[in-house]
């Protein structure tokens, strides 16, 4: 038997990869509809497109915008297309998965880092190229060796963080779920039992080159998911935060240095792997039933004993 209705929809925002997709799917499973806004380019859209079509087969209700999340216009169009879509259906749902950041680093680097003096050290006793060790190293660690992790250089870009930069990955990855409860909220589309979810990772108080406006935007949203999980409680609504572990995600991706993030987290994790998407989209799914109304402004790992792990 099913967990939810077709008349209970999930609203995700940046349900096209990684933690969006796969709460998308799992709450599909469980018989969720589900409207996912993205933004992405035409030359994504056939992939992302075989994703969808996974979740159409699953039959509840299905709604695609490619649009702007973050812009008013896309905002009031995305509200528009749902509240047709969902005809009687209320939103049960809504995860913040938006990955959209900077990620320059707040000063110029003028000394070398510890892994290239460290890597420079070891070519030098070995009588070999520092590249040809640093290639080797990268060759083990594709290999699932991840023990020289802190040898491999993280490659960053020169250009550094600027205030626009910051303001704007501050909204985007953090203030925006508020923007957007609000606006479900005025709209009067949540259900009278609604789950809000904003997602964040360690960075929200471990210190990464180049991850401080994002590292703020966390932070930030997890300020603006306690707010909301007291004022909007009279209305039904529930906020909470989930902090996932290292996972593989093209948002990783992004962060220079993310071999080294990995490796370590392979390391330290007790079960010995990264955390995945599909775990993520568990834990939402218990914390999105009747039983697990009570759980309302905290902060949820899920990454296996990660956090608490000293390797």
């Amino acid at each position: 038997m099913k967990k939810f209705h077709r008349d209970q929809w999930a609203l995700i925002l940046g349900g096209s990869s990684g933690f969006g997709l796969a709460t998308a799917k799992k709450l599909a499973q469980e018989g969720m509809s589900v409207c996912i806004l993205h933004r992405d380019r035409k030359g994504a859209m056939e992939r992302i497109e075989q994703e969808f079509d996974t979740i159409r087969t699953l039959g509840g209700g299905f709604l695609s915008l490619n649009v702007d999340a973050l812009s008013e216009e896309g905002m009031t169009t995305s509200l528009d297309a749902l509240k047709t879509s969902m005809g009687s259906g209320k939103v049960r749902v809504l995860l913040h998965s938006i990955a959209f950041g900077n990620l320059k680093p707040i000063v110029g680097m003028v000394k070398s880092t510890r892994a290239e003096t460290a890597v420079g050290q070891l070519a030098q006793e070995l009588g070999l190229e520092a590249q040809t060790v640093t290639q080797a190293l990268e060759r083990l660690f594709q290999a699932g060796v991840p023990q020289f992790h802190t040898l491999i250089p993280p490659v960053y870009g020169e250009t550094l963080i600027e205030d626009e930069d910051m303001s704007r990955t501050v909204f985007s990855m953090g203030t925006s779920l508020l923007t957007w409860v609000q606006k479900v909220f005025t709209a009067q589309l949540f259900a009278s039992d609604a789950r809000v979810f904003g997602m964040t990772s360690e960075g929200n108080e471990v210190a990464w080159r180049g991850y401080a406006a994002v590292s703020a935007a966390k932070t930030a949203m997890e300020a603006v998911s306690r707010a909301i999980a007291v004022e909007f409680a009279p209305y039904g609504i529930r906020s909470n935060i989930i902090q996932a572990g290292v996972t593989e995600t093209p948002a990783l991706a992004a962060i220079p240095g993310n071999q080294s993030m990995k490796a370590a987290a392979r390391l330290r994790n007790p079960f010995g792997r990264l955390t995945v998407p599909e775990d993520v989209a568990n834990v939402i799914s218990l914390l999105c039933t009747d039983e697990a109304a009570w759980i309302n402004g905290a902060l949820i790992r899920v990454d296996g004993g990660e956090h608490v792990s000293a390797g």
